[in-house]
């Protein structure tokens, strides 16, 4: 299994703004829910807790790794979409029309035929890089991703066999928790941004 591990809050989550390649660190907000987050994991059996290059994901791992006493390796396929020249940005300053238009096939953008933000990576090469870590990791006992909301969001399309664009209809929290699996046939979608860890203790008591 895959247990998908977004990371905790940075500076540019906060304040709403469009974050792929840029490298913030954790706030402290961040780093608590990263704790959080690893405790949620310390108690299954994880057999290794691979992540994404950028700090705000490395520093995440680095709670889980504390916790479950297993180290940390990076993979370069769970770095977040390169967002180009709209990195930075304010997400409500971009038109609605020209986000649109990225997302049809009428769109100015296009690389090859596929989406692509503006100097950016596009979606099939983020689904491509997505697709190639499941494939090779799937089967390697519980293995514990930190990556970032778009390439955990291509890899539920993946194990949902729908295509990528189905990421707009999803909305993934900060340190939550995705689940793919091994089904008989095929990749399957256990779970989906769990995010119950981040509760304060006496909320998640009362609803046991």
């Amino acid at each position: 299994m895959i247990v998908f591990a977004r990371h905790g809050q940075t500076a540019p989550n906060r304040d709403g703004l469009v974050l792929g390649r840029a490298d913030p660190e954790l706030t402290d907000e961040g780093l608590r829910q990263a704790e959080l987050l690893a405790a949620a994991l310390a108690e299954e059996p994880v057999a290794q807790v691979l992540t994404s290059p950028l700090l705000r994901a490395g520093q995440t791992a680095e709670a889980i790794s504390s916790a479950c006493g297993v180290p940390v390796t990076v993979d370069e396929r769970l770095v977040e979409i390169d967002w180009g020249t709209w990195e930075g940005r304010p997400a409500g300053s971009l038109a609605i029309a020209d986000v649109d238009r990225w997302r049809k096939d009428d769109s100015p953008e296009r690389r090859n035929g596929d989406p692509v933000a503006p100097e950016g990576e596009s979606l099939d090469s983020l689904s491509r890089r997505v697709e190639s870590f499941c494939l090779d990791t799937l089967d390697q006992g519980l293995v514990v991703a930190v990556s970032h909301v778009s390439p955990i969001k291509a890899a539920t399309a993946w194990a949902l066999g729908v295509d990528g664009t189905v990421a707009w209809r999803m909305f993934l929290g900060l340190a939550s928790i995705t689940r793919v699996g091994r089904g008989r046939t095929s990749p399957v979608l256990l779970s989906f941004n769990e995010t119950g860890h981040l509760r304060p203790a006496e909320e998640r008591e009362g609803t046991r």
